[in-house]
Formats: C-alpha cells, sequence, structure tokens
C-alpha cells in the first residue's frame, strides 16, 4: 500500500491545477477513474475550451461569496490570464467577452499536466469509498488502496456520465457526517408545458432574448430545440429556476411600439425576427395579424406581451444534457481558502464539487482553478 503527503481525487481541471501548485517537495498522487486525464475539459466548448471570461463577478455564481472572495483573491482572473500567457496557451476572445483556447483544449491540458509532472497519476482506478484513523486516511479504489496525510476531492459533478462523472465526491462528504446540497442538473435546456409546445416546431431557430429569473436577467442567445427550449441564455438561467415562471423579452433593446408606427405592412412582417417566429410568437399572445396602422390600443397593450412573455417551464432535460452540477459540499463546512473540512482536518474539497455553480461563459472553469490553487497554496 503506497504512501503519500496529499492524494487529490481526480485528474481534471481543478485536480490537476492543484497538484500543480502544491511544493514539489511533497510526494503526491492523482488517482483518476478514466484512461486519460481531463477528459471533459478536453471537449468542452467544442474541444477550445471556455476557460473564462472578461468579467468575474462574484453575482455570476450561485454559492456562498465567502468562498468565493477567498478563492478569486487567491487566484482571480487576471492571475490565470497571466499564467496562461507565462505558458504560451494563445486565446481567443469572442463576443468580446469569452475567452477559449485559439488552438484547442490541449494546450491547457499539456500545461496542466507538465505542473503537476511531479505527481504520480493513477489512472484507470474508481474510488470505492476514503477512511481516516488516526493521522492518515486510506483511499480506496477498485484496483488499490492508498494512504496519506491529507485528501482533496475533486471528483466534480453527475454531469457528463459518459466520461465517468458522479456523485462519489458526495458520498465521500456524507460517510464523514460533512453536509452537503445532492447535486442537479444546472445550465440545461429547459422543457415544457402544453401550452408552449408551439417552441418546439420552432426547432433549430434561435434569436437574442434577455431572459428573466428570480433576480437574475440574462442576455445571450436562446435556441428553440426539440424537446424544449435551450441556447446560452436558457442555460445560464436554468442556475437560477428552480420551479415557477420565467420571462422571455424576445426584443430586447427594442420598443415594439416604436417599430410599428404608421405602417400598412402586417405586425409580422415588422418584427425583427425569423418570420416564423414572428407568426408564433403573435399567435402565442393570442394577437391577431393585422396592419400596423389599424392597431387599436387593445392591440398595442397585448403587442407589449412580447417583451414580457411569462411561462412557468416544466422541469429540465436532465445530467445528459447537463454541463453541469449544481450542489455539493456546503460552504458552511468548509473554511476559507484551503476549503478544508471544518469537521475532518486533512479533507479538502474544490471545484464542482463544492456547492458553487457558475453561469454559462468559462465561470465553472475559472472557480475550478481558482478554488484547486487558493486550496494547495494552504496544504502544507
Amino acid at each position: 500500500m503506497k504512501n503519500y503527503d496529499v492524494i487529490i481525487l481526480g485528474a481534471g481541471a481543478s485536480g490537476l491545477m492543484c497538484a500543480g501548485s502544491l511544493s514539489k517537495k511533497m510526494r503526491i498522487a492523482i488517482i483518476e477513474g478514466n484512461e486519460k486525464a481531463a477528459k471533459k475539459l478536453k471537449i468542452s466548448g467544442g474541444g477550445k475550451c471556455n476557460i473564462t471570461n472578461v468579467s468575474v463577478q462574484r453575482n455570476n455564481f450561485d454559492g456562498e461569496e465567502r468562498l468565493l472572495k477567498a478563492a478569486f483573491k487567491q487566484f482571480s482572473k487576471d492571475d490565470l490570464l497571466d499564467f496562461l500567457d507565462r505558458n504560451r496557451v494563445a486565446l481567443e476572445l469572442r463576443k468580446g467577452r469569452y475567452y477559449f483556447c485559439k488552438n484547442s483544449s490541449d494546450d491547457i491540458i499539456n500545461v496542466l499536466k507538465k505542473n503537476a509532472k511531479n505527481s504520480e497519476i493513477i489512472l484507470n482506478n474508481k474510488v470505492l469509498h476514503v477512511s481516516k484513523s488516526e493521522d492518515f486516511f486510506t483511499v480506496a479504489t477498485d484496483k488499490n488502496k492508498y494512504t496519506a496525510r491529507k485528501v482533496v476531492v475533486a471528483t466534480g459533478g453527475k454531469s457528463f456520465q459518459t466520461l465517468g462523472a458522479s456523485d462519489i465526491g458526495l458520498q465521500i462528504a456524507k460517510s464523514f457526517g460533512i453536509g452537503v446540497k445532492e447535486f442537479t442538473p444546472a445550465l440545461v435546456g429547459l422543457t415544457l408545458q402544453k401550452e408552449q409546445f408551439w417552441m418546439k416546431e420552432l426547432s433549430g431557430l434561435s434569436c437574442y432574448v434577455h431572459v428573466k429569473v428570480a433576480d437574475k436577467t440574462l442576455k445571450e442567445e436562446m435556441l428553440f430545440a426539440h424537446k424544449g427550449i435551450s441556447g446560452p441564455a436558457i442555460l445560464s438561467a436554468s442556475l437560477y429556476w428552480k420551479k415557477g415562471e420565467i420571462s422571455i423579452d424576445f426584443l430586447p433593446n427594442k420598443n415594439i411600439l416604436d417599430l410599428l408606427q404608421k405602417s400598412k405592412k402586417l405586425v409580422s412582417s415588422l418584427i425583427p425576427l425569423p418570420k416564423r417566429l414572428a407568426k408564433a410568437l403573435l399567435s402565442a399572445i393570442d394577437f391577431k395579424d393585422k396592419e400596423c396602422a389599424k392597431l387599436s390600443q387593445h392591440d398595442k397593450e397585448r403587442l407589449k406581451a412580447l417583451h414580457n412573455y411569462t411561462f412557468a417551464p416544466a422541469g429540465n432535460f436532465g445530467f445528459s444534457k447537463a454541463e453541469v452540477s449544481r450542489g455539493g459540499v456546503l460552504a458552511d463546512a468548509l473554511t476559507c481558502n484551503s476549503l478544508e473540512s471544518k469537521k475532518v482536518k486533512g479533507l479538502h474539497f474544490i471545484g464542482e464539487v463544492v456547492d458553487v455553480t457558475g453561469e454559462l461563459g468559462g465561470y465553472n472553469f475559472q472557480w475550478a482553478f481558482s478554488s484547486a490553487y487558493s486550496c494547495a497554496k494552504f496544504i502544507k
């Protein structure tokens, strides 16, 4: 049975970053259930990985401010960009705010693996459970047992189960009596009630919208899909939607009444959206298409609903389609900076397994890197 100073469970973004940020004097093992490291990082963003965002703020996350502020103080968005620049990872900026790898996600994977070269990466070992006796942890896998003074749980969430994702991190926490919030799908498409089935008939169409959910407004593209609605705006909205209504402004930054003044054209022809969508929206708000010049005051009031189409989704597409998992080890169970369990000395949790989830746009990888770096710097 091999003995280490630190065992990291999971060779994903947070696990590799943590290993590379630990003291080179330590004996470190990274235990990974897959045959390769960083499989999720590899496929993210169409193989180019949306690493971070131009603006990384507290309000881009569903999670406790205390942990977020501590992690970003240790390793901010600018620190991440400096790290990538020093390691010659070329980036490209999309839509003025999303940072992607210019060439391939392999660029950052290779850097993370190089920085963690002093660690022993143990592949094809599925973690079964973790126990502690006196000052040492024992990690049991389906192949072997390993011991260490400290264990860092970087096992991620339940999304991407085809890549071996599971809730083993929560099982480990619960086995030590550490509080958790069970995983639920996040950054995922939403399914529809019967009254909104008209949206399914528009499958493949997309448009820029503002989506209001709870106290959030998400501004991005929305995609109509055969299962419901998706696209960046909806994926981010799903992070905050639990049940109840959402509202969509299909003509943000415009005023429908200004568009239709004193024209003999039909309303549907002047709405700056694909014709099929324009007609479907008018039908959805129970408006019969007519010449703009013939609009009554009642008609005009009815058309304002295009700025505030409100309905309650039926549910979501589930873990098989989710980008990430919401939930995880509770923030109040962890210390700031080191993300060490308050209850179990030497047991740390980082990345997606912690109850911190970001919107779409590179925020979850930023959290993975920041929490990993912060944790490593406080492990002695």
